[in-house]
């Protein structure tokens, strides 16, 4: 029984037993008849070997005591009702007490301290004899129930079960191997550790089973280890001195974890250790006398965790553990103050590292606040949230709109000359609900803002900065917003700025190369800026107005190692970079507005010129980089100039670019050569870290042109034959992209799988003419077929004619360059890993490939030809048409001698066979 209908009786045999017990709570169950029947039956079957038995009679035994628990409970509080009659009654005047009633009162308070007796009794003994051996049962779920009921007891009938006696089980248990035991021991005990009345009875256990509750906030089960975190904040609200620095520590830990219920629960502990806001603060003001704000020394405490942290890249992460349960992760006006209002008498200024950490984690804020969008890598439980939470983030963005439209100004104007922080900064506005400027009338403060923006792009170099800064302007320049007209005409000011200062810097130079000059550092540096600028506003913005296209594309020629020019090479990269956007920015123009055939020409010509000066570059670069650039903006333009952009319009038929296959060759030399050649960086994290980083890029830039359809599949081969070398660090991408490959057509796929196992087969041949079987390399070879093969999922019907084709395909391999004299041919080998797809076959499928290899391969049966023989028996096996069928023979009763004489007859026919 499973699924709902074993839910339904469960429910149901529960919901049985408590109507039981409740309906014969007042007499039956104390006539020692009904209920030592019951309870002996369910103790002996709690006690076989037959696990259904077992289980069910163990969930009645907790269930009736539970049951009991209740009638317990209602005994002892008429009991106590007896008492204060009684004590009332005696306490009357003789004249006014009724001596009938106290005989009355009494009795009653006997029988039920009697019946009181009995349940204990009945209690104790079921406890003794089958909660103390089930607790330990070798079924996970009797386990599991067995710590979900005695938790039950304990929170209702503490005064019996809340002992020391029945704790140590739920401690002992928080050791099971099993996740969800470990859970009901956890569910178990969190309500009592609410419950202050408890507090002294809890003492012993809390110290003997601490460090096991503290250690299982590291549980590999995510929702023990919530569980966990959560018992650990009610412990500190019980006893706030028993944790140590090292338990708190191993939680403070977990709000840097992926897991969003984890880290919000550890969000809660710091709340609740570091961060109370149920204190009065101490009164402290500015030195211009404005008065602190109640959550300033909060604040101080959350920048100096997380600096002690150490995750300063992790500030998102830190805000989302903390922005639910913390109202001080969006008091804007606390931090702006801090930032802006200078110390006053008493305190301590931030200083620059402290400041920077502030910056960082006002601005996650602000970004969690108004898009109400976790970080990556913590997705919310619901994709698409409901109308009410996003009136809520509509609300917040307004509130955070209202005040930041004043400040960001200020804020920018202070930290002007640190870039790092001027970067965080400058992706505020980004998150700002626009249309506050005219409602509340602060065209004033836009203005200030667009003129902070002009400046900084105008003086800072930095290109994070530039870079944040033309994607704020594209926010405020958006078209449907009432700012819209006053945000273009300052873009417009800083576009212009930027490219005039470009041909200002590059006509210098050029004169200067002219005339036989060597460019001094500043001229040179003159001419890298401003390109870095211009490639970056390229990005936000469409630059194609200024006409720059024959100034940039000028340069092109010299990014060649044959070219004598001098031009600085990472103004060279900027070049390529910018022509790439340059054609984007035109292909986007035409596509919303249209194009007439002779602007197509010359958007054509240009994409061709382009694309064959990139050919050359990736070929025959001036330095990685730029070879690498070229590289990344022809993977881009195969896709964006891919067959699908003539769809709505066939004027723009002459724009599709085509992956010939030059081109395919020339991308995929490139992507052997820029991902998988491999580099030594001496134990440098970092470098190797964002190296890493890049090459996935330049693997994903590729392996989308076969996603897209927009190269076959076989282009590919080169990059799959690297599946299980390069598992750790491009597993995931060349996965995906065999995921989709198979998508489009199966048959393909599975020739370019082979074609892969060809691949690095004749890699290995390379390497050792010789091969042996159990060659490390050879593995490596059966572990990609292996892999491969678990690709083409259970359903064999779908896949059987791409399986047949990768089969012939292989067969035909091996069989290549036959030797002569009865000698293996030297692909015979590769049988040997082609053999772990015949398990995907079906029966039919399997008779016409071994028919196949029949033709193509003598019967051999001498040692160097086990491959095939191998192969053969993959096929063979569960194909009872290609192997002689067993004897077959009619038994009929016979007696015991004649079965002895024809058994001897037997075994002498076939030894005689044997001779």
């Amino acid at each position: 029984m499973s699924g709902q209908t074993w839910k339904k009786f469960r429910a149901n045999f529960c919901e049985f037993i408590q109507k039981l017990v409740t309906m014969c709570q007042y007499s039956i169950i104390y006539d020692q008849y009904l209920m030592d029947n019951i309870i002996s039956l369910l103790t002996g079957l709690s006690d076989s070997q037959v696990r259904a038995f077992r289980h069910t009679a163990t969930l009645a035994v907790m269930k009736l005591m539970t049951a009991l628990v209740d009638v317990a409970l209602l005994t002892s509080v008429n009991c106590d009702n007896c008492l204060r009659q009684y004590e009332a009654e005696r306490l009357k005047a003789r004249d006014k007490r009724a001596s009938d009633r106290l005989e009355v009162l009494v009795a009653k308070r006997q029988e039920l301290e009697e019946n009181m007796e009995e349940i204990k009794n009945m209690l104790s003994y079921m406890f003794k004899s089958v909660f103390v051996h089930r607790y330990r049962d070798t079924l996970p779920d009797i386990r599991a129930i067995t710590m979900s009921e005695i938790g039950i007891w304990m929170e209702k009938f503490p005064a019996h079960f809340l002992d020391d006696l029945y704790l140590k089980y739920i401690g002992w248990t928080l050791h099971d191997k099993v996740g969800e035991v470990r859970l009901r021991c956890l569910q178990a005990l969190h309500p009592l550790y609410q419950c202050e009345e408890l507090k002294s009875k809890l003492e012993l256990f809390t110290s003997k089973f601490k460090d096991r509750i503290v250690s299982m906030t590291l549980d590999k089960e995510t929702e023990v280890a919530v569980h966990a975190v959560r018992l650990v904040i009610a412990i500190l609200k019980m006893y706030p001195d028993v944790l140590t620095d090292k338990d708190c520590e191993n939680v403070y830990e977990l709000v840097y974890s992926s897991w969003r219920s984890l880290a919000a629960a550890a969000g809660e502990f710091l709340k609740w250790r570091l961060f109370r806001d149920d204190l009065p603060p101490p009164e402290a003001r500015s030195r211009r006398g404005k008065v602190r704000l109640p959550n300033t020394g909060l604040l101080r405490d959350l920048v100096q965790f997380f600096i002690e942290s150490e995750l300063h890249e992790h500030g998102a992460y830190l805000v989302d553990s903390l922005i639910e349960s913390n109202p001080m992760m969006k008091d804007w006006e606390c931090m702006t103050d801090l930032l802006l209002e200078e110390a006053g008498p008493g305190e301590e200024a931030l200083d620059n590292r402290q400041e920077s950490s502030l910056i960082e984690l006002m601005v996650c804020c602000v970004r969690q606040a108004s898009t109400g969008e976790p970080p990556v890598g913590r997705a919310p439980a619901r994709k698409h949230p409901p109308p009410k939470d996003a009136k809520v983030v509509a609300e917040e963005r307004a509130k955070m709109t209202a005040h930041f439209v004043v400040a960001i100004p200020a804020l920018l104007d202070k930290f002007s000359a640190d870039p790092e922080k001027l970067t965080n900064l400058l992706a505020v506005p980004q998150y700002f609900d626009l249309e506050l400027y005219t409602t509340q009338r602060q065209e004033g403060n836009l203005l200030l803002l667009l003129n902070k923006i002009r400046d900084i792009v105008s003086t800072h170099t930095e290109a994070e900065v530039i870079e944040t800064c033309g994607k704020t302007l594209e926010v405020l320049c958006s078209e449907q917003c009432a700012v819209y007209s006053r945000c273009n005409v300052a873009r417009a000011t800083v576009t212009d700025h930027c490219v005039n200062r470009y041909k200002e810097a590059v006509d210098d130079y050029r004169s200067l190369i002219e005339g036989g000059e060597t460019p001094d550092a500043d001229e040179i540096f003159n001419v890298v800026n401003s390109l870095r600028k211009v490639s970056i506003m390229y990005m936000c913005h469409n630059l194609n107005d200024t006409n720059i296209w024959d100034s940039l594309f000028e340069d092109l020629p010299k990014c060649l190692k044959n070219n004598e020019t001098q031009m600085p090479t990472e103004a060279l990269v900027f070049v390529v970079r910018s022509c790439f956007y340059s054609l984007l920015w035109a292909l986007n123009e035409a596509e919303e507005r249209g194009v007439t055939g002779e602007a197509a020409s010359a958007l054509r010509d240009r994409l061709r010129a382009y694309v064959l000066h990139c050919q050359l570059i990736v070929a025959d670069g001036l330095t990685l980089e730029l070879r690498e650039e070229a590289y990344v903006s022809l993977c881009d333009l195969l896709i964006f100039f891919a067959e699908q952009v003539a769809l709505g319009d066939s004027a723009l038929r002459p724009l599709v670019l085509e992956a010939d296959s030059h081109l395919c060759d020339l991308l995929n030399a490139a992507v052997q050569e820029f991902v998988f050649s491999h580099q030594n960086y001496d134990g440098q994290d970092e470098r190797r870290i964002e190296e890493l980083h890049k090459r996935r890029n330049f693997l994903a830039g590729y392996c989308k042109l076969i996603i897209y359809n927009v190269a076959p599949v076989r282009r590919a081969v080169d990059v799959f034959k690297h599946y299980i070398k390069c598992y750790n660090d491009y597993g995931d991408i060349i996965k995906a992209t065999l995921s989709k490959a198979r998508e489009i057509n199966k048959q393909n796929c599975a020739l370019a799988m082979e074609l892969a196992m060809q691949a690095l087969y004749a890699d290995i041949r390379a390497k050792h003419p010789n091969p042996q079987r159990n060659s490390p390399e050879l593995l490596e070879l059966k572990e990609l077929a292996k892999r491969f093969s678990m690709m083409f999922g259970l359903d064999a019907l779908k896949n059987r004619e791409a399986l047949v084709t990768l089969h012939r395909a292989g067969i035909s391999f091996a069989a290549l360059e036959p030797s002569a004299g009865g000698q293996p041919p030297p692909n015979l080998l590769f049988l040997e890993p082609l053999a772990e797809f015949c398990a995907k076959l079906l029966r039919p499928d399997k008779r016409q490939v071994l028919r196949y290899l029949d033709a193509r391969f003598p019967m051999q049966w001498a040692e160097e030809w086990a491959p095939l023989l191998a192969y053969r028996t993959a096929l063979v096996t569960d194909a009872p048409d290609d192997r002689p069928p067993p004897a077959r023979r009619h038994y009929a009763r016979r007696n015991k001698g004649q079965a002895e004489e024809d058994e001897g007859d037997d075994n002498a026919e076939s030894d005689q066979d044997a001779g």
